[in-house]
């Protein structure tokens, strides 16, 4: 049974240790993940295991990984995709030109930043792309630079983009070189670190349900902040934001929020 009463010990220590604000996270929620996690280690207190992140580096960043959500998959929601590509760009090109600035948020493995190239190809040259995106865990960043996939998470992507951009090695599938060069991979933590300025688009899906309501309008306002007057808010299909109006955003579609 571990030492529930000093979970607040252990937030001040995740804190100090990682950077990582627990009380941003919905607590129940992020408990349960974390004592999942600490039983596996067979440790008994949250005094323990704080020792046991601090000596074995190997550990340290299974907790990062394991504290980090990440559910990705290329193309995710489609029908969401196809009004991306079919209308949300080419709006931004008439009103922005060519040159777009856009961050992808919480990019997890890479599959988002890099459905964005591609959707993107659609309306502009490969050479004239880039994407920023950015992510808490390092881990996660590392196997996104790599860029092997296995067929579940390319299930949704366009045939002539399978064939175009993917190599088959064994089971899995690479992703092209000339797909990869268009993304700046980055460490970013949403709940503290300096967000980019003067975006067009900004991608943050199924990342934000996972934090405290105050915590959700922080980052949306930051976000806000973040994009050009005209420039859009892509969220998560599991995601609603409830207070747009009041945070100066106009709902576009379903999930897509043009600052006013």
């Amino acid at each position: 049974m571990l030492e529930n009463d000093n979970y607040e010990k252990f937030k001040k220590d995740v804190l100090a240790l990682a950077k990582i604000d627990l009380n941003s996270y919905k607590e129940k929620q992020m408990r349960r993940r974390i004592n999942t996690l600490i039983t596996k280690n067979n440790v008994k207190t949250y005094n323990d295991y704080v020792a046991l992140l601090k000596k074995d580096r190997e550990k340290f960043d299974q907790f990062i990984n394991f504290l980090t959500i990440n559910v990705s998959e290329f193309y995710r929601n489609p029908d969401q995709w196809k009004i991306l590509e079919n209308e949300v760009f080419p709006a931004l090109i008439k009103k922005f030109g060519r040159n777009l600035k856009i961050w992808s948020a919480a990019c997890s493995t890479g599959d988002e930043p890099y459905s964005l190239v591609m959707a993107l190809s659609r309306h502009l040259p490969l050479t004239g792309i880039k994407i920023i995106a950015t992510d808490i865990d390092k881990q996660v960043i590392d196997t996104a630079r790599m860029g092997l996939y296995n067929e579940k998470s390319i299930a949704a992507v366009p045939a002539d983009f399978k064939k175009k951009f993917f190599t088959k090695v064994g089971n899995s599938y690479q992703i092209s070189d000339e797909v990869k060069k268009r993304v700046e991979f980055k460490e970013h933590d949403l709940l503290k670190d300096n967000y980019p300025t003067g975006c067009h688009l900004i991608v943050c899906r199924n990342v934000v349900i996972y934090f405290t309501e105050d915590a959700k309008d922080a980052i949306y306002a930051k976000f806000h902040k973040s994009l050009q007057t005209g420039g859009v808010l892509f969220i998560g299909s599991t995601e609603q934001i409830m207070n747009y109006r009041e945070l100066g955003f106009n709902r576009n579609k379903s999930f897509f929020f043009e600052k006013a």
